[in-house]
């Protein structure tokens, strides 16, 4: 019985990475359609460091059309992953990004114009997984060390640093 509940719970974990994986790749795509389609019928989304995101169907797309498909991240974005926990009903990336900011990010940075920098932040990226669908998304990262990197934020006599993305890359040997 335990080979057959690790079977099963194995399956459940595959079935959620490559959910997930369809439902970024549909994002990057900027495929609305097929990024919804990859949603339970009343998912939510909430970037934590910037507010921004969705409750229920309608809010979700809404946020998906206006703030996030087609400005999801400059072309020169790389995803480095760090980790990955992952079962039938969760799974959790902690990963590093590097991208020059060279267009809109509402997701990310609402109100605020490029500013032609480049930034290597660290997101945590909590996923619900529900009948095979998304249905939720708890998206963290350190936004003050973002805004630094950005120089819209003097870190000097504040608890800021805008190097941690580097250094995790450093400690765990991939960066």
């Amino acid at each position: 019985m335990a080979d057959q509940d690790a079977t099963l719970a194995a399956h459940a974990s595959a079935g959620a990475a490559a959910l997930f994986a369809a439902h970024m790749q549909a994002e990057l795509n900027g495929d609305l359609v097929a990024t919804m389609a990859s949603m339970v019928e009343e998912p939510h989304l909430l970037n934590l460091a910037s507010g921004t995101g969705g409750q229920g169907a309608a809010g979700v797309r809404e946020f998906y059309a206006t703030q996030l498909i087609g400005q999801f991240f400059p072309p020169d974005v790389d995803f480095i992953p760090i980790s990955r926990t992952v079962d039938g009903e969760r799974l959790v990336d902690e990963l590093v990004i590097r991208f020059t900011h060279t267009e809109t990010l509402s997701h990310l940075l609402p109100g605020v114009a490029p500013t032609g920098k480049p930034v290597e932040m660290a997101l945590v990226v909590i996923v619900g997984v529900n009948y095979g669908k998304v249905a939720y998304e708890h998206i963290y990262w350190d936004q003050a060390g973002l805004l630094a990197q950005l120089g819209l934020l003097d870190p000097t006599g504040l608890p800021v640093d805008p190097g941690t993305a580097g250094r995790l890359l450093a400690f765990t040997g991939k960066g």
